[in-house]
């Protein structure tokens, strides 16, 4: 196939940056997004051009790091990661856009590549079980209804590739959010410090900048993991009733 890349390039955070365009021939439907971003920046070395900087780091679809807004939309035109992204999904002759995920959380670090350390700092203010559980138990010992270990496990699922994020008009980062807090606020694990967790990591989400819901459903209409607008309900609950109890303590 030959291709026209259409890519944003971009020095720094401080610069404007562009499009470049750039033709590649000989691309194979077989290859994955990220090898044919690999042949590119090939031809790119040969040349003596910079190459396009861009994350990537397990290409088996379960880190996230791949992240590219491809056509206007995360990920490309199939509910997957980048990287499991494959060029049978394009046609010869196709000019394909490639950026950046666009938020004003998620920083431009050269090209391709944004900073997305917010995520981690809203994990880090309390997505984690922090008292001491003791020894391991046998698992048979915890009874957990089928549904809801389900439920938590399907909110687990999120690799915080920031899809919801680069899909949301607002740049919301509530369903990533919602899905840390509910896999920790279904388990028994979870439950002491059920209350705090839910209030520290909405209060980090909003410091980082990301935008509000409108409940427009975008972002879990583009996650690779179908992560369910039932956590941004469930987390709405969670927080209505740690703040209630807050004052009336």
């Amino acid at each position: 196939m030959k291709l026209t890349l259409k890519v944003w390039r971009q020095k720094n955070a401080s610069d404007k940056g562009g499009f470049v365009s750039y033709p590649v021939d000989g691309i194979s439907k077989d290859m994955s997004f990220l090898e044919m971003m690999d042949v590119m920046n090939e031809e790119l070395s040969e040349k003596g051009e910079d190459p396009v900087h861009f994350d990537h780091d397990c290409r088996e679809g379960i880190c996230g790091m791949c992240s590219l807004y491809i056509n206007g939309k995360p990920h490309g035109p199939q509910q997957t990661t980048t990287c499991q992204l494959h060029m049978r999904s394009f046609s010869d002759g196709d000019t394909i856009t490639i950026e950046p995920w666009r938020a004003k959380a998620f920083p431009v670090v050269k090209d391709l590549v944004v900073d997305r350390s917010a995520f981690d700092r809203i994990i880090q203010a309390g997505g984690y079980v922090s008292v001491n559980t003791g020894g391991v138990p046998d698992a048979n010992e915890i009874p957990i209804p089928k549904v809801v270990a389900d439920e938590a496990f399907d909110a687990a699922t999120c690799i915080g590739c920031g899809a919801c994020v680069a899909a949301c008009k607002n740049a919301s980062a509530m369903l990533f959010t919602s899905a840390k807090v509910s896999q920790l606020a279904m388990l028994p694990q979870g439950q002491v410090e059920r209350k705090n967790r839910v209030e520290k990591m909405i209060a980090q989400m909003d410091a980082e900048g990301f935008g509000a819901c409108t409940n427009t459903g975008a972002c879990s209409a583009e996650c690779p993991k179908g992560i369910s607008l039932t956590n941004i309900a469930r987390m709405n609950r969670e927080y209505f009733s740690a703040v209630v109890s807050s004052e009336n303590v």
